[in-house]
């Protein structure tokens, strides 16, 4: 079991799957009004797109990434990251809700942990809610959003599994969460959803788990979830790799990402889990003031940099 000094505290970032990055972008950013804080390649296939959305810093816990594949799209379905909420200030929904249907978004109201929450979907169906509070985020000035409303960063994910108990082992005795309640699944009311908090908890540190026997495995493609990732502090991250390690979990083993290191483990129902520090940041590399302007290569990469420019098509 994990010592009470090693609790991840809060979302670090939510890497989903597009067939489309152009596309993508122009949704990301021209619509939703995110700042694209990384224009990158995936580290293990540098013929696919990374790119970041962010608040206007790139701050931790606000991070919705993308890989680009070309992919048909997910049929969504059990042992999956079914759902991404993004955080906006207290008294945003209505604006939000006015501002997506002229934007001619379809929008539903739901209630998550007793929380209102706009839900809706991007182009390709990937399946996003808005919620009210958590930390503030940093407010981007040429943001297509007025700062009042701007998306500050990551609320919970939802997991459909097809059982509780594996999964609530792997989150209370190696990830050190706590319980903290249960809802109706919106969709259905006769099944479950479990809330699961870091820490003190709060919609920036929590996990909802939504227990769907009923449903056949999901198939992954475009509009779903690749991982999702949880903050560690960077002063733990061996002790993590190490903590981990003797519990006897096959893991990734240190992983340096270049702005920021990782562990990744595949808990048993098959959700990918990735733990991740704060720093470097993603200023490791870029001015402040050009995050994402251009396309940025891990080190290890800089060698191959023309042929992996020539694979990717424009976007931004």
């Amino acid at each position: 079991m994990t010592t009470s000094s090693l609790i991840p505290h809060g979302m670090h970032h939510v890497t989903a799957v597009t067939a489309n990055a152009p596309a993508n972008h122009a949704f990301y950013v021209g619509v939703l009004g995110m700042r694209m804080v990384k224009k990158t390649v995936n580290q293990d296939d540098p013929s696919a797109y990374h790119l970041f959305f962010a608040d206007g810093a790139g701050n931790p816990g606000s991070d919705l990434t993308f890989f680009e594949w070309p992919v048909p799209p997910e049929e969504p379905g059990n042992r999956s990251i079914s759902r991404t909420s993004l955080r906006v200030p207290e008294g945003s929904l209505t604006w939000w809700g006015d501002y997506l249907v002229g934007q001619g978004i379809s929008t539903t109201h739901s209630q998550r942990a007793g929380r209102p929450s706009l839900d809706f979907t991007d182009p390709e169906g990937q399946r996003l809610s808005l919620i009210e509070g958590g930390p503030s985020g940093q407010t981007w000035a040429a943001s297509v959003i007025p700062a009042a409303h701007q998306i500050s960063g990551l609320g919970p994910s939802e997991l459909t599994l097809p059982a509780l108990f594996p999964t609530d082992r792997v989150l209370t005795r190696v990830y050190g969460l706590t319980a903290a309640g249960t809802y109706s699944d919106p969709a259905s009311a006769e099944h479950t959803v479990h809330v699961y908090q870091m820490g003190e908890g709060g919609p920036h540190a929590e996990l909802h788990l939504r227990i769907r026997p009923d449903l056949a495995p999901a198939r992954p493609g475009a509009g779903g979830v690749h991982h999702i990732a949880l903050r560690v502090h960077d002063e733990q991250y061996h002790d993590w790799n190490a903590e981990l390690g003797g519990l006897g979990l096959r893991t990734s083993g240190e992983v340096d990402r270049h702005w920021f290191q990782s562990i990744y483990y595949r808990e048993p129902q098959g959700i990918l889990i990735e733990l991740a520090t704060d720093g470097p940041g993603f200023g490791v590399d870029e001015d402040a003031d050009k995050l994402g302007e251009k396309l940025v290569l891990a080190p290890f990469l800089e060698p191959k940099r023309a042929q992996i420019e020539a694979g990717l098509k424009p976007v931004g």
